[in-house]
This record gives structure tokens, sequence and C-alpha cells, in this order.
């Protein structure tokens, strides 16, 4: 298909789909349609996705035979959902085991404005390095949350954490998109080479996130990172099918009226 094991990009456009949340969230964002690691794998693979991260213990478990079709990124850092008021999220798992259960990059998440941000910098940063001797990619997870941070959606909050990412290596980041579609354009800018993708969120209903998604494509993101959205869908592959469109034919919600629920989750 269009899986490029070193290139998560088609046409300059990538569609992530995203599944650490069972150690970030816990099971609460489950149920028996998506507590099995394999059904998202499955969608992964069907659903036409550009790359799959997951976290080390899940990517030896299950990304095997078929599943490896899929480019993988493993997190390489976690936190528990117990306390979220000044969080820290460390390495766990190193680049070398990634590459080794078959990563072709690492992801890992900072928290910005922290009080505990400083160790993550120095990490991620470390990071950085050793992914580029061993031929990997490195993506950021940046989320403004902590002590210093007043309102985390804020542009010039997130533009700060798309610049940080940028300095500290990364080769792609994730941000969440604050609806404000001329600010998505400065934070883009501010990213410079370091390619900017925005995250998928809570569950909401289908038009809105396809809308949502398609204003930040047409400001500067180049694409997706997808959990909860998806895999917790009743139709995981027909949303998968739509986003593909938004993200790589640049459809908009209202062209694909006919297929999008524009109501309800």
């Amino acid at each position: 298909m269009f899986w490029n094991k070193n290139n998560i990009f088609e046409n300059g456009r990538t569609m992530i789909l995203a599944y650490d949340q069972g150690f970030e969230h816990g099971p609460a964002d489950f149920n028996m349609s998506n507590a099995d690691p394999e059904k998202i794998f499955k969608i992964a693979l069907n659903g036409g996705y550009s790359a799959f991260a997951v976290q080390a213990g899940i990517a030896e478990k299950y990304y095997k035979g078929k599943y490896r079709k899929v480019p993988l990124i493993v997190k390489l850092n976690a936190k528990d959902r117990f306390d979220n008021h000044d969080p820290v999220s460390l390495q766990h798992t190193s680049v070398a085991y990634a590459k080794k259960i078959g990563a072709a990059g690492v992801g890992y998440t900072i928290y910005l404005g922290s009080s505990h941000e400083q160790r993550m910098f120095v990490e991620f940063g470390r990071i950085c390095e050793e992914a580029k001797k061993l031929g990997l990619f490195t993506m950021c997870w940046m989320y403004p949350r902590g002590n210093k941070i007043t309102n985390e959606l804020s542009t010039e909050t997130i533009c700060y954490g798309s610049r940080i990412a940028m300095e500290l290596g990364a080769d792609i980041v994730k941000i969440k998109y604050n609806g404000d579609s001329a600010g998505m354009k400065w934070i883009v800018e501010c990213a410079g080479k370091t390619k900017v993708v925005v995250a998928g969120g809570s569950k909401v209903n289908e038009f809105e996130f396809l809308k949502n998604i398609h204003e930040a494509i047409n400001s500067g993101a180049v694409g997706l990172a997808v959990g909860r959205n998806v895999w917790q869908d009743s139709d995981p592959l027909k949303l998968s099918a739509n986003l593909r469109k938004v993200i790589f034919l640049n459809k908009s919600p209202q062209e694909l009226k006919d297929s999008v629920v524009e109501g309800g989750k």
C-alpha cells in the first residue's frame, strides 16, 4: 500500500493511530470492543494508518506478522492518571529496545509548565541524539500542563511548546488544536522543520472532529495522531476512511456529509 518504514508521510501528510491511553488513563477508556490491543492493531492495518503508537509492552506482544506492515512508534515514557496537578513522565524504555522490537520511531511526552519539565527536557534531548544514531525518527507529545500553566490551550503556550520540541530535536510534535486557525499558522512557523500534527483528544461527534482536523490541516498541520475518537467509535473503519479523505485528499466534512454523523458520538 502506501506504508514506508523510513517515512510515515504520504504526499507530506500523515495519520497516526495512538493506543497509549491504557497506561495514561486506565481501563476507564476501554470497553469490550477496544480493550484487546489486537483489535486496535486491526484498525491500524485496515484503516490505512501511516503509523501506530503504543507502549513497548504492547508492541512486543502484538506487533507481529501482518501488523508489521504498519510503521511502529514506541512510546518511551508514561505516567498514571492519579496526579495531573504537576505531572512528570520519565523514560522507562530505551531507544535501542524500541528499535529491537521493530520501531520506526519513538515517542515521548513533555509536560511543559510542570516543575519537573527540566528533567523531561534533558531526557528527550538525549533520546533525540540516540534515535538519530540508530536511524529512528522522534515524536514529541507536547502538553502544557502543571503549576506554571494558566491556560494550556492558549496559542502562545502551544506555540512555545512547538518551538521547544523543535529545539530539542523532535522530528514531529503533537499538539492540541485550540480552534485558532490563524494561531495555528504561527505555531507551525515557530516549529520550523519539525512537523506539526494535532491530537485527537476526547471523543466528540464525527462532524465536529473532522471539521477541526480539516481546519488544522489547512492552517499548516501535516496530520493527526488520534486514539479515542477512532477506537471508541461504533464504526472505526468508516471514520478512518473519512479521516483519510480529509487529511490526504483535503475533503471538507461538508463534502463527506452523506457518510458523516453530525450529532452524537
